[in-house]
C-alpha cells in the first residue's frame, strides 16, 4: 500500500481532500492532508512571516516527524509550487510527484510567473489586514471561482475557505538540489479545460509516458470528481 501526502492550493486547507482521502484510505492506503500555515483551521497563524518557503517547510517537517519515505506527494494549484520545493529539500523521502491541475514551476519562478493573469486578477479584490496583504477573500459563492457548481458543495466550501497571503504568490521558488528533484517521476492530473494552457512539451512527454490524466470538471477536481482523482492516484501508486 502507498503513502500519500496531499497538499492543497490557495485559500484552501487539508479539508478539501476529505473525499479523496476517504477513498484512498478505504483502499488501504495511508493518507496525510496537512493544512499549510495561515490557512484553513490554521488561519489564526497568518502573519507577515507566511510565505512559500514556510509552506514548503511545513510539509518537509511532516515528512521528517512522521518518518515518511517513498511518499506520493500531490499538489493542487498553488500546491504545485509547494511540492516542487518539498521534493527539492527532501528528495530522499519522495517517490513520486503528482501535479493536480497545478502550477509546474522551475527554479526562480513564482506563481505569478507561472499563472500571472489569473493570479494578478485576484489582487485588486484583496485587502490588507494587520499589515498582511491577503487575496482570495472568501465570499458565499466563492466555490464557483474554483469551478464548483453544486450548491451544496459551494455552501460547504464557503464555511471553510480562508484568505491567502499574497506574499506566497510573488515569492520565487529557490531550488538547490535539482538533479535529485527532477529524477523523481512526475505525474499530471489536469482538468480537460486547462490542457490547452499548459506547456505542450511537458504534457506530451507525460502522455507518452502514461503519466497524464485529464478529467472533465472544474479546477477543484478533488471536490467535484473525488473518485476519478482517487482512481488516478491509485494508478500512480502501481505505475
Amino acid at each position: 500500500m502507498a503513502t500519500y501526502v496531499l497538499v492543497h492550493g490557495g485559500g484552501h486547507g487539508g479539508w478539501c481532500y476529505q473525499r479523496v482521502a476517504r477513498l484512498l484510505r478505504a483502499a488501504g492506503h495511508e493518507v496525510y492532508a496537512p493544512t499549510l500555515t495561515g490557512l484553513g483551521e490554521r488561519a489564526h497563524l497568518v502573519g507577515p512571516h507566511v510565505d512559500l518557503d514556510l509552506h514548503v517547510q511545513d510539509v518537509v517537517a511532516l515528512l521528517h516527524h512522521e518518518n515518511l519515505r517513498d511518499v506520493i506527494l500531490v499538489g493542487h494549484s498553488y500546491g504545485g509550487m509547494v511540492i516542487t520545493g518539498i521534493a527539492d529539500r527532501a528528495a530522499d523521502r519522495v517517490g513520486r510527484l503528482v501535479y493536480l491541475d497545478a502550477a509546474n514551476p522551475v527554479n526562480g519562478q513564482s506563481l505569478l510567473d507561472v499563472a500571472g493573469p489569473i493570479i494578478e486578477a485576484t489582487r485588486p479584490l484583496g485587502k490588507v489586514v494587520d499589515g498582511v496583504e491577503l487575496v482570495l477573500i472568501p465570499f458565499p459563492e466563492a466555490g464557483a471561482f474554483y469551478g464548483v457548481t453544486d450548491p451544496e458543495d459551494i455552501a460547504w466550501m464557503a464555511e471553510r475557505l480562508t484568505p491567502h497571503p499574497w506574499r506566497c504568490f510573488e515569492q520565487p521558488l529557490t531550488l538547490t538540489n535539482e538533479a535529485a528533484l527532477w529524477a523523481i517521476p512526475q505525474y499530471h492530473i489536469v482538468c480537460t479545460s486547462t490542457l490547452a494552457t499548459r506547456d505542450p512539451e511537458l504534457m506530451a512527454k507525460a502522455r507518452a509516458a502514461g503519466r497524464l490524466w485529464d478529467i472533465d470538471t472544474g479546477h477543484d477536481l478533488m471536490i467535484t470528481e473525488p473518485k476519478a482523482v482517487a482512481d488516478a492516484l491509485a494508478e500512480v501508486a502501481t505505475s
